[in-house]
């Protein structure tokens, strides 16, 4: 068992610390809303930190899962970051969705403290996160990954190295073009089934057993047509997922004319006040226009 620090219990964060815990590790706990943190120690064995270096003081591995590029900045970096309260040898796992850049970024002054970091951002959704079944896309050195793999094993189904850091953000990047397509595609579908005059559920039950099933029909085709989006990932993450796709895809000269053109979708989707709806909210977008 280890002495582990968790920044961050949003949605995801909260039972992936909880998982954390009932596995038996020590566990401390950081919010940047304290009620939040109490929260958690509420339901879970373990303590909370009023600072993200409180929390990390001592931890031989600190988690984090937090919003954006800056956020996680703001509790690693500073006099009350994480990275102030880690010790030499230590570990950061940065479960964020980030651009790689800020992957590099820390990488670089996470050696510089004596200290390593990898990158491990996550695919499953909140579903996934309270089920224990997360896949987690991990970027680093094997000696480093393979010290964490078990522990980051008590919310993941899969947990694969890919490369040195960064590697793990431009594999969720991967992740986030699939589903962007999808998503569009099969809103339009059961747009069409819809104005074909077809029982929606009936055909899903037919395709979703053919060449056209996916998690995304499995999980949000019955939402999608009773038009319910108000769960699951929010359009707002969406976007800033799919943008640091478009920059990664500019800096290395891949297109992704596809992504181009969903982003915008998803523009429209904020446009019509859903910035927090599920991404399956697509499908609102289509019958919108559609009027």
């Amino acid at each position: 068992m280890a002495k582990v620090a968790f920044l961050g219990l949003g949605v995801m964060g909260f039972p992936m610390a909880g998982h954390l815990s009932t596995a038996g590790h020590e566990v401390v706990v950081y919010n940047r809303t304290t009620t939040k943190a109490e929260q958690w120690i509420e339901k879970y064995n373990g303590g909370m930190a009023r600072t993200p270096a409180k929390a990390a003081s001592g931890a031989e591995v600190v988690f984090a899962c937090v919003g954006n590029d800056d956020d996680l900045r703001a509790v690693v970096l500073g006099e009350d970051g994480a990275f102030s309260g880690m010790g030499e040898g230590a570990v950061f796992v940065d479960h964020t969705t980030t651009s790689a850049n800020v992957a590099r970024e820390l990488h670089e002054k996470a050696q510089a403290r004596g200290f390593s970091f990898i990158d491990a951002p996550v695919s499953g959704g909140q579903a996934g996160a309270e089920n224990g079944v997360l896949t987690v896309m991990c970027g680093g050195a094997k000696n480093v990954f393979d010290e964490v793999a078990p522990i980051i094993d008590c919310y993941a189904r899969s947990c694969e190295l890919l490369g040195e850091v960064g590697s793990g953000q431009l594999a969720k990047m991967v992740n986030q073009i699939c589903i962007a397509g999808l998503v569009q595609g099969l809103s339009e579908a059961l747009n069409f089934a819809q104005k074909a005059g077809l029982d929606g559920e009936a055909v899903l039950n037919v395709i979703s057993k053919g060449a056209a099933g996916s998690w995304q029909m499995e999980n949000r085709g019955t939402t999608m047509l009773k038009d319910e989006y108000d769960f699951g990932f929010a359009v707002d993450w969406m976007r800033k997922d799919l943008g640091f796709c478009l920059e990664e895809g500019n800096r290395i000269g891949a297109a992704l004319p596809v992504v181009s053109l969903v982003d915008q979708f998803y523009k429209d989707v904020q446009h019509m006040g859903g910035g927090r709806w599920d991404t399956s909210s697509l499908m609102r977008r289509l019958q919108a226009f559609d009027k």
